[in-house]
């Protein structure tokens, strides 16, 4: 089974004179899905972004983050695992050397779930199996680390 996802990324930094000069535009664009809400991207402001805006690597640190946890959340309730809260403060890890190409080395997921019922040791071992099966974990090229935290309010 294949699936197919389409997005439309719509630039909308050009302050008159288009790409003139490397300061003369802004890296202002939106990002538009059939259907949702657009959602105001820019670079990260090292390379001249606007910080109000969201940037790629946030939104990849993000994905990683969301796939992880709508996998565990699934994973949780086929194991019995009650999850009444759950929050990953991620970070992801970026080297640029001299010539400008980086790339990320490694993200860290930190995920803090409170559970209600179930096995709290399983509820952890289960972030290694939401880890093996997210399919972005899975499409990227560095690490993706995990230390969750599990709290029981039973």
């Amino acid at each position: 089974m294949s699936y197919e996802y389409e997005a439309t990324i719509r630039w909308t930094g050009n302050q008159g004179t288009g790409t003139s000069a490397y300061d003369a535009y802004s890296r202002d664009h939106v990002i538009e899905i059939d259907g949702k809400p657009p959602i105001a991207g820019s670079a990260d402001p090292a390379f001249r972004g606007d910080p109000a805006r969201h940037n790629p690597e946030e939104l990849l640190l993000a994905s990683l983050s969301a796939c992880h946890m709508l996998w565990y959340l699934h994973l949780a309730a086929v194991n019995k695992i009650v999850v009444t809260a759950y929050v990953d403060r991620a970070q992801g890890f970026m080297e640029m050397p001299k010539g400008g190409v980086g790339h990320f080395t490694r993200a860290v997921l930190r995920p803090e779930v409170t559970i209600s019922a179930g096995d709290a040791a399983l509820a952890a071992r289960l972030h290694g199996t939401a880890s093996e099966h997210c399919f972005i974990a899975n499409s990227v090229n560095f690490p993706v680390e995990h230390g969750p935290r599990i709290i029981s309010d039973t």
